[in-house]
């Protein structure tokens, strides 16, 4: 596996040199589709075209502009962006501690591996990964990457350290800006019932299928036009609408039944046969 970062995690006088490497396999990521001239099957660029003029600039004509207000804008040039650039020290300085459950869902980003860099540091590493783990603690602090910094985040996994990419909390709006989200009165058998469903489907993610059926679907429509086959459709049938108590039970019945060992297959008794004994043998008189 090759590493795409390398620095140190540092905590008060604490630094341990690592090497950061992309925990997702790209290889398992969605199909991508290229622009083409429908004609003559050309690849087509990014137009970049004034939505005001109709005019179509070079790079040298593009600026960047905030928008304040409606229509007015405040210019900002390369230089001034130089000003505010950060150095990157290639260090992740961990600012504090804190429980792991603190850190919302909402706010990871992107996962990965964080490893040692070097035999030195494995010691002070693996050190690190069992500390958190007896813990139940996270690291949580910065990085300056690309002349920005970025919020991150260390957890123990496995043995080893997961480094994530976190977004800053100000950034994630909250539930209760949710349109038509209050509190409603629920029937308590419905309640009742719809607790049963979910404790009757009860799973481990290991035995759950999270097979990506649309890309293996891509990927043979693609596979199929390649070798010149005909694609054929796929039309799923509409389900009929039924209440919600009716929907339940149906439901938890559907899943028990799955559930629902199957029996051994039982032969009927033969009865019991008597062998009579075996009569002596005559001896021969000579």
């Amino acid at each position: 596996m090759r590493s795409i970062w390398k620095g140190h995690i540092r905590f008060s006088l604490v630094t341990i040199p690592i090497r950061i490497y992309n925990a997702v396999d790209t290889a398992e990521q969605a199909i991508r589709f290229n622009q083409l001239h429908k004609d003559d099957n050309g690849p087509v660029g990014y137009d970049k075209k004034c939505k005001k003029c109709g005019k179509a600039l070079t790079a040298e004509e593009i600026v960047k502009g905030y928008q304040f207000e409606p229509e007015q804008y405040v210019i900002v040039s390369p230089e001034d962006m130089d000003k505010i650039k950060l150095k990157s020290t290639k260090v992740i300085e961990i600012e504090g501690f804190i429980d792991a459950s603190e850190v919302h869902p909402s706010l990871y980003e992107s996962p990965y591996f964080a490893g040692p860099d070097g035999t030195v540091a494995a010691k002070t590493y693996s050190l690190l990964s069992q500390a958190l783990q007896a813990s139940g603690k996270v690291g949580v602090g910065k990085v300056v990457l690309r002349d920005r910094e970025e919020i991150v985040m260390i957890s123990p996994l496995d043995g080893g350290i997961m480094l994530y990419k976190l977004r800053n909390p100000t950034e994630v709006r909250k539930m209760e800006t949710v349109p038509q989200i209050e509190h409603k009165t629920i029937n308590k058998d419905e309640l009742k019932l719809s607790i049963s469903l979910v404790e009757s489907m009860a799973s481990t993610l290991k035995d759950l299928d999270l097979t990506d059926h649309y890309s293996d679907a891509l990927r043979e429509m693609i596979e199929a036009k390649i070798a010149g086959k005909q694609v054929v459709s796929v039309t799923e049938e509409e389900k009929p609408v039924v209440d919600i108590m009716t929907a339940l039970r149906q439901s938890i019945e559907q899943t028990k039944a799955k559930k629902k060992p199957m029996e051994k297959a039982k032969g009927e008794k033969k009865p019991a046969v008597e062998v009579a004994p075996a009569k002596p043998k005559k001896q021969k008189v000579a």
